[in-house]
This record gives C-alpha cells, structure tokens and sequence, in this order.
C-alpha cells in the first residue's frame, strides 16, 4: 500500500456518506488527483470498495461492510435526497434479489432512491 492508498481508505473509512472523487480531492487536497484516481481503481479491482452513481452526475465510493470482499450479497440500497444533494447509505435495506435469464450472471447492483430527506422534509 501507498502512502495515498493509505490515506485514500482513511478518508473512506471516516466518511459518514458515500464520497465522490471531487469529495475526497477536497480533503487530501495536495495529493494529485490522478493518484487519487488511481488508488480508487485498484480498490475497485480488488472490491475493497464500491462505487455506484446517484444522480448527482458523479460516481459515489465507500467502502465494502465485508471484510473479504465487495459482493452482490453486500450491497445496500442508497438514498439520494433531491432537495440538499446528499447521498445516504440505506444499510438495514437490502437490495431485492431477482432472478436473471439462464447464462446471466450479476456482478454488481446498484439500487438507488430518491427523494427529499428527512431534515429537509422538515
């Protein structure tokens, strides 16, 4: 692990909700952001995190809860409130399973809701 690995999965692990790249950049703002770039790749090759895109136009990271690796079973439904923009990580709501054609196989599910938070309902 690099230095910026290092302090990549730092930033990831004290997010309190899924960060963009822009996100993360803004925090470790001397590393550059090609290295940044990189060492969320190689976590993604690797499913140490996962990624998905919440309707902000940007890609959202966070690490995986499992300790092994990111897989389907793992993954959480993520809410996206379109009033603050904020992106919040459902986990007690499991993404639905359902049944692919014969000869597909799933990799990866991203299930996404959007709405209006509850701070911002208020």
């Amino acid at each position: 692990p690099t230095a910026v690995r290092l302090l990549v999965s730092q930033v990831l692990a004290e997010a309190a909700s899924p960060l963009s790249l822009a996100d993360i950049e803004t925090v470790l703002d001397t590393a550059p952001k090609s290295t940044i770039f990189r060492a969320l790749n190689i976590f993604l090759e690797h499913r140490l995190v996962h990624c998905f895109e919440d309707g902000s136009g940007s890609l959202k990271y966070e690490l995986c809860d499992n300790d092994e690796e990111c897989n389907v079973g793992d993954m959480h439904t993520h809410f996206y409130c379109e009033k603050c923009q904020r992106t919040f990580c459902l986990r007690n709501t499991q993404v639905p399973i359902i049944e692919l054609p014969d000869g597909f196989t799933m990799t990866s599910v991203n299930y996404m809701v959007k709405g209006v938070c509850d701070e911002c309902r208020e």
